[in-house]
């Protein structure tokens, strides 16, 4: 049966006619999606007519489809949405009676009904108060009667709205946000509320409702396919379940798929996640720009009160001036986004797209979407395996806790995450049955790094903590044992990032292994000897126990509440316990044991010849051995005569040449008396730093100032003092606390401190100073900066080379922890 054939049959059958033409449109295969929806909006729209001139209507009158009846969008069980309108000059008695008229058939018809009747300015009334029926009134369509009369409201609604956008968005915004409150977030749910929840289509409505303000407007590629996604998902609901619903229960699923023609019910929730997770990107978006337009607003009145009222007439007069700090190399913040810099050309810098990344979320700033999408199209691939900066970048924003989330959404938005890490595109939007978990496995995957950011002063090596929290899961898009294929994966993926072969396999033992301590503490007997040994010979090392341990934790936060307790954690902290205890016999490398350098001895000589510092600056990173990881930045080699505050005095001076400090390495050392360089024992350190932003200083340049810091002439603490009061660090993101500890080491030369903080200019200059100000001599230094969080180990003595008893450094390591808050 035709359209017009329908439209027929309803006109000359009344209500049963409609109800069997239907009926009839609903359950044709031929026949679905927008072209069912629209269809069924048409056979609505004819048999409403009819109805209303049957009723023989008066002058000025006319019947209106608004909200989704309003858009066409009719699923099979939608609420008709009907406005009676009139203009007031019809006896009242009239307009009721046609209204029942109208009404009732659809009644009869079991159908559900949204009515009322009003004049243009009733209508007008009602908007001003209801914001709902405001955003019904924008979809306004004539059904019958007085199209002339339609118009004239639409076009008051729409200017109404274009009014009193500065007012009636942040209503609407605060309407969407209370709802994502209460309903959730649909791409996480297993049983999502397909309209209500966050990135449903109520979302996909308000965005709408934006754009008709023409205040700003939402990013439109993929926006009509998500809702149209929704709206299918919707209507297949309806069919299979017979209810006007919206909740996808479990139960219903298959059935929905099947109707939709789907594989079974994952399918159909990874492409509702899909559009779901397309809706709320946009939603972000438009809103951030909306608060944008508003702030910008509100702020020309109060310019031109400064300026005395002289708004001018040239161009971009009366308009605040724009500013753009510096974040990154190529990487500016303005108007409280995340832009390139006009300087930057990522067309030629494949490591732009994680750099923005990484400063944005370090900023605590959501990254531009013209930012994001400019890089997608021009940055080139990064190389395999990738340089170390880009490695190092990916650790910092992973590190950068909560404010990760949003920036790695806008990168997941564009294609970049699954361009960077191809195995992620397995994962994206996979759903996980078990309802313990709260997200899907992408997201489960973040969330994991956001909460190992929280644990890095716990392990030895943030950076592997950080990418196998992201990882650990990974193997959940292959079949079998999730563990096992991610154990391949993780070891593909971090070979692919840059990680060295000693890395790489630490990584991939640790994703292999990552229920091992959680199931093992809660499953086994932890009092019979073989349990702890199997663990042990799992783990291989305490390193690598350490790392599984704080990645446990930070997996089973992010699961959901049910999934960690005191008592697991407990459980888990004893066989952790018990495990080192196994691995106690490992005796760790001496740090005292390594001999100079052909190069470090050069310089040490001269040192000691002249008295003065001696420094080599590499422009060129170089790798000693090929199996290592490239370094990040170049090499600073420098030597001079022992004596104290050299630790804060170099690292004072290279925190104000904006020089941050990678690795670096700090040792006394003996020279042979044969060798004709006079005696006493040289300070030789050998750094890995890098510029935050535009070239290398001066190699001179660094001595003199580095001269000047050690005989008093140059008072380091105030000059960055004075910078930090210049250029204030953005508070946008909490880092854990700093951690200082004596570890447990079994060095008979020095007292080992370490210390584990959130990296930061001057970080390296602070703690020196605090060393000095104890008076303790830093024997050695190894300090290494693993994306945002430096991890430093300090061999420290009495002044007359003797160890601190036990007592005295737990002083000192509490001393220093409150020095670095």
């Amino acid at each position: 049966m035709t359209s017009l054939e329908v439209s027929e049959e309803t006109e000359d059958s009344g209500p049963g006619g409609y109800a069997a033409a239907r009926l009839l449109l609903l359950h044709e295969k031929e026949r679905s999606g927008p072209p069912r929806r629209a269809a069924l909006a048409r056979l609505t729209d004819d048999w409403l007519a009819a109805l209303f001139a049957a009723a023989a209507p008066p002058r000025g009158v006319a019947l209106v489809a608004v909200g989704g009846y309003g858009r066409a969008e009719l699923s099979p069980r939608s609420d008709l949405d009907l406005l009676l309108l009139h203009d007031g000059s019809a006896d009242k008695a009239a307009i009721a009676a046609l209204a029942d008229r109208i009404w009732y058939p659809v009644w009869d018809l079991g159908l559900a009904l949204d009515h009322s009747v009003r004049t243009a300015a009733e209508a007008r009334a009602t908007a001003a108060d209801d914001l709902k029926v405001h955003l019904g009134l924008l979809d306004a369509r004539p059904v019958a009667g007085d199209h002339g009369l339609v118009a004239a409201l639409r076009t008051t609604v729409l200017a109404d709205w274009r009014n009193q956008a500065p007012r009636r968005l942040p209503e609407l915004h605060a309407l969407c946000r209370d709802r994502a409150e209460r309903m959730g977030e649909l791409q996480f749910l297993l049983e999502p509320d397909l309209k209500e929840a966050r990135g449903g289509l109520r979302d996909a409505q308000a965005l709408r409702a934006v754009a008709a303000s023409w205040l700003a407007d939402a990013p439109r590629e993929g926006l009509d396919g998500a809702r149209r996604r929704l709206l299918d998902a919707r209507d297949a609901l309806h069919l299979t379940t017979g209810r006007a619903t919206d909740r996808l229960a479990l139960q219903e699923q298959d059935a929905v798929a099947a109707e939709l023609g789907l594989l079974d019910a994952d399918t159909l929730l990874r492409e509702v996640y899909e559009a779901a997770r397309t809706i709320s990107y946009a939603t972000d978006v438009t809103w951030r720009e909306v608060n944008r337009v508003l702030k910008a607003r509100s702020a020309r009145p109060r310019l031109r009160a400064l300026l005395g009222g002289r708004g001018g007439t040239g161009r971009g007069a009366g308009k605040p001036p724009v500013e753009r700090t510096p974040l990154a190399e190529g990487v500016v913040e303005m108007d409280g986004e995340v832009v390139l810099a006009l300087s930057a050309r990522p067309e030629r810098d494949p490591v732009l797209p994680l750099r923005a990344a990484a400063a944005a979320a370090q900023s605590a700033l959501p990254i531009s979407l013209h930012a994001v999408r400019r890089l997608a199209a021009t940055a080139p691939p990064l190389p395999v395996p990738w340089p170390a900066e880009a490695r190092e970048e990916l650790v910092t924003l992973l590190g950068a806790g909560e404010a990760t989330v949003p920036v790695w959404e806008a990168l997941e938005a564009e294609g970049i995450v699954t361009r960077l890490l191809p195995d992620w595109e397995r994962v994206r939007c996979r759903p996980q049955r078990n309802p313990v978990h709260t997200w899907t496995v992408d997201r489960h995957l973040v969330e994991t790094a956001v909460r190992a950011a929280s644990l890095t002063r716990r392990v030895g090596r943030p950076d592997l903590l950080l990418v196998a929290a992201l990882l650990h899961d990974i193997g959940k898009g292959w079949p079998g044992d999730h563990s096992v294929a991610g154990e391949t994966i993780a070891r593909d993926l971090a070979t692919r990032i840059g990680f060295d072969r000693t890395d790489v396999a630490t990584l991939a033992t640790a994703v292999r292994h990552h229920l091992l301590l959680v199931e093992t503490a809660t499953r086994r007997d932890l009092d019979d000897p073989a349990t702890v040994r199997a663990v042990a010979t799992a783990v291989g090392s305490v390193g690598t126990l350490e790392l599984l341990h704080a990645l446990t934790e930070a997996d089973a936060l992010a699961t959901g509440p049910a999934a960690w307790s005191a008592w697991r954690a407990s459980l888990v902290a004893d066989l952790v316990k018990r495990v080192a205890g196994v691995l106690a016999g490992e005796t760790p490398p001496d740090p005292e044991a390594a001999a100079p350098s052909a190069e470090q001895e050069r310089l040490a000589i001269e040192a000691l010849r002249t008295g003065e510092p001696v420094l080599a600056l590499h422009t060129e990173p170089v790798v000693a051995e090929p199996e290592e990881p490239e370094p990040v930045g170049v090499e600073l080699v420098l030597a001079l005569p022992d004596q104290p505050g050299v630790l804060p005095a170099v690292a004072g001076v290279l925190a104000l040449h904006r020089l941050t400090v990678r690795a670096a390495d700090l040792r006394a050392v003996e020279l042979p008396l044969d060798l004709g360089a006079g005696s006493g024992p040289v300070l030789v350190l050998d750094w890995r730093v890098a510029a935050e932003y535009g070239s290398l200083p001066e190699a001179a340049r660094l001595r003199a100032d580095l001269v000047r810091a050690l005989d008093g002439s140059l008072d380091i603490p105030a000059r960055l003092a004075e910078r930090e009061a210049a250029y204030p660090r953005r508070r946008g993101l909490t880092a854990p606390p700093p951690r200082v500890t004596v570890a447990a080491a079994d060095s008979r030369l020095a007292t080992v401190i370490e210390v584990r903080a959130q990296d930061a200019p001057g970080l390296l200059h602070r703690i020196g100073r605090a060393l000095e100000g104890a008076a303790v001599r830093v024997r050695s230094a190894h300090v290494s900066t693993l994306g945002a969080n430096a991890v430093d180990t300090l061999y420290v003595t009495r002044p007359d080379g003797s160890l601190l008893p036990d007592e005295e450094a737990i002083d000192l390591a509490r001393a220093l922890e409150s020095a670095l808050r």
